[in-house]
């Protein structure tokens, strides 16, 4: 299975940020879409969600054009009902979704997943840590089990030991999934993703990963966003 993107433009008035992106993603992978703040990171996820309007564009996903129930979406800032525990938005969640979950498995299995503490599944969900509320996140999209999952700088907010658990859950489930991994610092994507990509020039650019171990060509690849920024 493949995402291909085709002629993606996005400007915003005047300012181009997306120019003609055209790409392709395969399945197995988890992509390190590297770039500096501002450069189109999450204009390029929003534009693959459906979140905007983009002046030009297609998305196919096997061949057939990308539907909003082939993506999850976990975003830089957790949109989780905060009014609910823990528990009760995992229970409802699990509710109305029972007959897309396959081989469910029980909520405290769930939980242990993303090492949710017994003492904080039952706590408001607006007393949770930035974190914890991440964590929420990115469990119900692994539940739900789209075929494409964009993942918007989801780290920064775990401590070492919590982004650590959190890699090899990634690493997990990507077999069957295209997992797209945004970030701006270039450690995490060399230690979680198989491929590494730049957003330069307003276009997406496959840079070999084996590369990056040699400073000159680690020190030409920042210098090139340094200038982009300019």
């Amino acid at each position: 299975m493949k995402l291909v993107v085709e002629n993606l433009t996005k400007n915003y008035g005047s300012k181009e940020v997306l120019d003609s992106v055209d790409f392709t993603f395969e399945e197995g992978k988890i992509y390190g879409l590297i770039g500096r703040n501002g450069s189109g990171k999450t204009t390029f996820f929003n534009a693959l969600n459906d979140d905007i309007d983009i002046d030009s564009g297609k998305f196919y996903l096997g061949g057939e054009k990308l539907l909003n129930k082939d993506i999850g979406y976990v975003r830089a800032t957790p949109n989780i009902p905060e009014f609910l525990t823990g528990r009760e938005f995992l229970t409802f969640f699990l509710d109305i979704n029972q007959e897309k979950i396959k081989n469910p498995k029980t909520i405290d299995e769930y939980f242990d997943m993303v090492q949710i503490l017994r003492e904080d599944q039952d706590k408001l969900m607006k007393e949770y840590s930035h974190g914890m509320k991440n964590k929420m996140q990115i469990l119900i999209h692994i539940i739900s089990n789209p075929n494409v999952l964009l993942l918007d700088e989801p780290l920064t907010s775990f401590d070492i030991v919590i982004q650590d658990e959190m890699k090899k859950l990634l690493k997990q489930i990507k077999k069957d999934h295209i997992l797209i991994f945004s970030t701006h610092i270039l450690e995490i994507a060399m230690d979680l993703c198989d491929e590494i990509v730049i957003i330069h020039n307003k276009k997406l650019e496959l840079i070999e990963k084996k590369n990056l171990n040699q400073k000159e060509y680690k020190k030409k690849i920042i210098e090139s966003l340094k200038d982009e920024k300019k």
